[in-house]
């Protein structure tokens, strides 16, 4: 019984994600530039809750030496849905508001064509765990982006936007999620090597790239609160650049 308690915290995080898309689909249809509907800020909040218990599930297994591949499959499902299906949904809502101002999008029963584009978001993130899931290199760094950090991400925006009025234009606002979407699926597909946030040791020694890491994002935590984690992941990105570490994974 002990060994199943990993993968209740990874059910945990599949029923956060769930619960976000209700709530995305809850939304009242506020404009972006406003609070963006309540109901989208507690979907955002409820990814950062699935991001919490997906740290733990592998924490608690490792703590009861429970690893198991039942545990490993479970966790790309679930990650699958609150990572990937969740933050589409956020950004399809998001859109929809966009280009159906008002009660219009709150109350639309039919497809919005312009937000399409917000479900390759789902579809790069189920390929990029299929592909980690696959790649045994990956558990020294990661190819392309993890999809727990391109939904916080996007989570982040509807928080991001919380009590500011007249932040952007419409338009801009459409223009930067459109961009949004390409990127982040751009990276989750890709190959670029990123690092592993995993620590090799309680040694300063191998671990300088995520210390950096660390720092930059606290300092942006305390300076732009929400509206440092999409801060976070470009730093995120140039660390990993910059230390490359596939070539650090060749050398060990």
């Amino acid at each position: 019984m002990i060994k199943q308690i990993p993968n209740l915290f990874t059910l945990l995080n599949l029923v956060f994600g769930c619960l976000a898309i209700i709530f995305v689909f809850r939304s009242d249809g506020n404009d972006i530039l406003g609070l963006s509907g309540i109901s989208l800020i507690y979907a955002g909040t409820f990814i950062f809750a699935s991001a919490v218990v997906d740290f733990l599930d592998g924490f608690v297994a490792r703590l009861f030496k429970a690893t198991s591949e039942m545990g490993a499959q479970l966790d790309s499902l679930a990650d699958a849905v609150s990572f990937g299906v969740a933050p589409g949904m956020i950004l399809y809502k998001l859109i929809e508001t966009l280009t159906l101002p008002g009660q219009e999008a709150a109350q639309s029963g039919f497809i919005n064509w312009p937000a399409i584009p917000a479900l390759l978001i789902p579809c790069a993130a189920v390929w990029r765990l299929a592909k980690f899931n696959l790649d045994t290199e990956q558990a020294y760094y990661f190819k392309g982006l993890p999809s727990p950090a391109a939904g916080l991400t996007i989570a982040s925006l509807p928080l991001i936007q919380l009590g500011k009025t007249g932040f952007l234009e419409p338009q801009s606002a459409l223009y930067i999620l459109y961009a949004v979407v390409i990127i982040i699926s751009w990276l989750m597909v890709s190959n670029i090597p990123l690092i592993s946030l995993k620590f090799k040791s309680k040694a300063l020694k191998g671990n300088n790239d995520k210390i950096i890491l660390v720092i930059i994002a606290l300092i942006a935590v305390l300076l732009l609160k929400w509206a440092a984690v999409p801060v976070i992941l470009v730093a995120y990105i140039i660390v990993s650049l910059i230390s490359n570490p596939k070539k650090q994974a060749i050398k060990e």
